[in-house]
């Protein structure tokens, strides 16, 4: 029977300073700083608690147990580990990023031009769901599994991608805000749609289609490799549906709220004031 790692394998120490530091940085010189030198408008609680709940849910895809056990033993954790760090934590970061933060690196001329051409809508869609795509392909993660160096550089890959991917949706900066409400549900719609071969790939498949998950006995599951691919598939669509709707919601109501605010502004109501004062007239006369 297989044993699982020692405590270094399963909760990454050095992951955690690391994410500790970018979390204490971001309090001191992102939300106070800047704000003491009144150089920004403060960051709203909202904001900052959904920035620090994208950096834990980074460590805990990333430097928690379910990296190594996605690893090691099952597929299925694996997917989670995905759905976590390229689906839900880009868009609390974004979320949590304020527009002078994001404008500072602009001040690059290189990073500006860069970063402007890859988010770029259609680029962002078809790069990251085209890494991931490949990723999933067999040959690709068995080899990309048994070596360390080139699965991290490929995860970098795919995390910054995903960064990418939700800009257009998420954008601090109005300047490059290139897609209206309507165009962003569209565009969510459209990564939902290329997002389905990969899941359908696996979910579908009737034998083990990777080599690294077909052999490995699990010290703590009941699972069979074919059941435990055939899972990390569902656990991917399913959370993916979940994100994309919950996505999809948020960008109607705030279209809604906008529109209701448009038109109360071009129609707005009578004062009751006003009201009052055309009565004391119609008295009057």
């Amino acid at each position: 029977m297989s044993q699982i790692g020692g405590f270094f394998d399963l909760w990454n120490p050095v992951l955690l300073l690391i994410v500790v530091v970018i979390g204490y940085s971001y309090g001191r010189f992102v939300v106070n700083g800047m704000v003491r030198a009144n150089q920004s408008e403060p960051i709203s609680m909202s904001a900052q608690l959904l920035f620090y709940v994208g950096l834990a849910l980074f460590y805990i895809g990333q430097g928690s147990p379910i990296s190594y056990i996605g690893h090691h033993y099952l597929f299925s954790m694996h997917m989670l580990q995905q759905t976590i760090l390229y689906l839900i934590v880009p868009i609390l970061i974004w979320l949590g990023t304020p527009a002078w933060l994001v404008r500072a690196c602009m001040k690059n001329v290189v990073f500006r031009g860069l970063f402007t051409f890859l988010t770029r809508p259609l680029i962002a869609l078809f790069m990251f769901n085209m890494l991931f795509s490949i990723y999933h392909m067999p040959f690709i993660m068995d080899y990309l599994m048994k070596n360390d160096v080139p699965l991290l550089a490929y995860h970098t890959m795919l995390l910054v991608t995903a960064f990418i991917m939700w800009f257009p949706v998420f954008c601090p900066l109005p300047e490059l805000n290139r897609l209206n409400d309507l165009k962003k549900m569209a565009y969510i719609f459209g990564n939902g749609v290329l997002l389905t071969p990969a899941c359908a790939l696996i979910i579908f498949a009737d034998t083990i289609i990777y080599d690294m998950y077909s052999n490995v006995t699990v010290p703590f599951a009941h699972l069979s490799p074919l059941d435990d691919q055939q899972l990390g598939g569902v656990i991917m669509k399913i959370l993916q549906e979940i994100i994309y709707g919950a996505t999809l919601a948020y960008i109607f109501f705030r279209w809604y709220r906008r529109e209701r605010k448009d038109e109360d502004e071009l129609d707005p109501l009578p004062s009751q004031e006003s009201m009052n004062n055309q009565g004391g007239s119609w008295n009057r006369a």
